[in-house]
């Protein structure tokens, strides 16, 4: 029997956020999630299960119309590292994909990715990374979790209040400005309006 992967969304667009963004992506949506955040924006319930081949052609037939390179797969969920093997970043592999994951952190995830980027909320146990990237909210504190990673950012958190997410996005600039390892990420896919 071949394992099955459930899914909650499939979909090609541009990454919104961090040092990719703007670059053309598959994202591929896990169900399930080992954490409850708030301000998440994954239907959990919600998901198909599908082998590695039908998600990789599921991919394939969303950026049929790509000429040349191969948009990068984004692996994100909810927390993709509950489910995604190295069996499946093998298959994209083949295809010719980058595949990147973002994680929050608790979970171990394949060796074999790309790109790993780690957005903690808590009980951390991946200690490397290519980008870390922190919600910076109201309380205004920052932590680097005891992450090593090439590159690191900090994102305003969104909490539904213009008022408010403009407070804590100028204290982001502020904060950055004192601590220049960490680089803005801003939410560009919320900014311009596309998934």
């Amino acid at each position: 029997m071949k394992k099955c992967y459930r899914v909650n969304d499939l979909f090609y667009s541009l990454q919104g956020e961090g040092h990719n963004t703007g670059r053309a992506a598959v994202f591929v949506r896990m169900a399930g999630c080992n954490l409850r955040c708030p301000f998440c924006d994954t239907d959990h319930s919600s998901f198909v299960e599908m082998t590695a081949n039908e998600i990789v052609e599921r991919v394939l037939a969303l950026c049929e119309d790509a000429q040349q390179v191969k948009p990068m797969v984004v692996l994100t969920g909810g927390e993709p590292a509950l489910q995604v093997d190295e069996a499946l970043i093998d298959r994209f592999h083949q295809e010719g994909f980058f595949v990147a994951m973002e994680s929050n952190g608790t979970i171990r995830p394949p060796a074999n990715l790309d790109w790993l980027t780690v957005s903690p909320k808590e009980r951390v146990t991946v200690r490397q990374c290519n980008e870390l990237k922190c919600l910076f909210d109201e309380s205004g504190q920052v932590d680097d979790w005891g992450i090593v990673a090439d590159e690191y950012y900090l994102q305003p958190c969104d909490v539904g209040d213009e008022r408010v997410n403009r407070m804590i996005t100028e204290r982001c600039v502020e904060y950055i400005k004192t601590h220049p390892r960490w680089r803005l990420s801003l939410q560009t896919h919320k900014l311009v309006g596309f998934k």
